[in-house]
C-alpha cells in the first residue's frame, strides 16, 4: 500500500509540473520555488515527460487532486460537471487557462451538432477561443447573451461573440443595444424594435449558454460603465455580491431590487437555468462571492474554474 502511494504522489508531482511548465507558462525557477523541490528536479521531470510522449498539444497526465476537488463541487451543488484548473499567482494567466480549458470543454459540447451557442462576455472567456476546435453543423449559430459596453474591447460581449462564430464557422447575431439603458422606459422603448426582440428570442432558445461574471471593484470593465460607477454604492448597499450576465446578484443568487436590473438587456438568468447546457467560466479569489451566489441558486448545470475558488466553495454553508 505504501509503495502504491509513494508512486501516485511522484505521478502527481510530475503532472503538476508538467502542466506549471507546460500550460501554466511558468518558469523551472518558479515551479521549483512553488513546489518547494530542486530546480535540477523539476528539469529532471520535464526532460521525462517530453521523452515520454505526455506532452502534445495538452498535457495528458491527470490532475488527480483537481479533478477530485471538480467532483466535490459537482457533488455539492447539483453540477453536471466541473473543470478545475491549477492556481497560478498572476492573474491574467489564471484567466488564461481557465478560459482555454472552457473552450476545450465546449469544442466537446458543440462538435458535430446543429445548435445555437450563446456567449457571454469577459476576458476569461475571449481566451476560451483560443483551444476552441469545434465544427458544429453549418445551421448552427451563435449569439450574444447581452448588450454591450460603449467603448471597444476585446472583452465586450460583440468582439467575444464574433469570436467564437469565427471559430466555428457560423453566422453571428447580436444585442445591438447597450448592456444598461437610462431606466426602464427607455429599455421598453428599445424592445419595440422587432429585430432587437428577435435577438433577445435567440438568446432563450440557444441549446448552449456559455458565460462568466463579475466581481463589484472599482476596477472592472463593467464597473467603468458610467451608470454602473455612478450607482455602485446602492448596488452594494443593497446587497449584491457581483454581476452575471449584467445582473445584480445577492449572495442567494437573487437580483436585486435595484434599477440597473430593470433597464438591463440580456438574458435573464432564470432563462440561462432552463437550458440543456449553462457553463459558467470564472475564478480568482475575489470572484467566490459571486461564483457562490450562482451556484446556489442553480443558473448553471457545468462550471469551470481555479483550484482556491474549487476549495472555498466546499466549505461553509452551501
Amino acid at each position: 500500500m505504501g509503495e502504491d502511494w509513494g508512486h501516485f504522489d511522484e505521478e502527481l508531482e510530475r503532472a503538476r509540473v508538467a502542466w506549471l511548465y507546460f500550460i501554466g507558462g511558468q518558469t523551472q525557477q518558479e515551479i521549483a520555488q512553488r513546489m518547494n523541490i530542486t530546480r535540477l528536479k523539476v528539469n529532471k521531470i520535464i526532460g521525462q515527460v517530453r521523452e515520454s510522449g505526455s506532452v502534445q498539444v495538452n498535457v495528458s497526465l491527470p490532475l488527480t487532486d483537481c479533478i477530485e476537488l471538480a467532483e466535490k463541487v459537482s457533488a455539492r451543488y447539483g453540477l453536471v460537471d466541473a473543470l478545475v484548473v491549477p492556481d497560478l499567482d498572476d492573474y491574467l494567466e489564471q484567466k488564461r487557462v481557465i478560459g482555454e480549458a472552457a473552450g476545450s470543454l465546449a469544442s466537446e459540447l458543440i462538435e458535430g451538432r446543429d445548435m445555437g451557442v450563446g456567449i457571454g462576455s469577459g476576458r476569461t472567456l475571449s481566451f476560451a477561443v483560443r483551444s476552441l476546435r469545434a465544427r458544429p453543423k453549418s445551421e448552427s449559430w451563435v449569439v450574444g447573451l447581452t448588450g454591450g459596453v460603449t467603448s471597444g474591447s476585446a472583452t465586450n460581449t460583440f468582439e467575444v461573440a464574433t469570436a467564437f462564430a469565427r471559430a466555428l464557422g457560423v453566422e453571428c447575431h447580436y444585442l445591438t443595444a447597450p448592456i444598461y439603458c437610462a431606466n426602464p422606459e427607455s429599455r421598453n422603448a428599445l424592445l419595440l424594435n422587432d429585430e432587437l426582440t428577435d435577438v433577445l428570442a435567440r438568446t432563450e432558445i440557444a441549446d448552449i449558454g456559455i458565460v462568466s461574471c463579475g466581481a463589484l471593484a472599482q476596477d472592472t470593465s463593467l464597473t467603468q460603465i458610467r451608470v454602473v460607477k455612478d450607482n455602485l454604492d446602492t448596488v452594494l448597499k443593497r446587497g449584491a455580491v457581483g454581476e452575471f450576465m449584467g445582473w445584480f446578484l445577492d449572495a442567494r443568487g437573487q437580483a436585486i431590487d435595484h434599477f440597473l436590473n430593470d433597464s438591463i438587456i440580456a438574458l435573464p438568468p432564470d432563462k440561462l437555468k432552463l437550458k440543456p447546457i449553462s457553463v459558467l467560466v470564472s475564478g480568482g479569489i475575489r470572484k467566490i462571492p459571486i461564483i457562490r451566489a450562482i451556484l446556489r441558486a442553480g443558473y448553471v448545470n457545468r462550471l469551470v474554474t481555479n483550484e482556491g475558488v474549487a476549495r472555498a466553495l466546499l466549505q461553509g454553508p452551501r
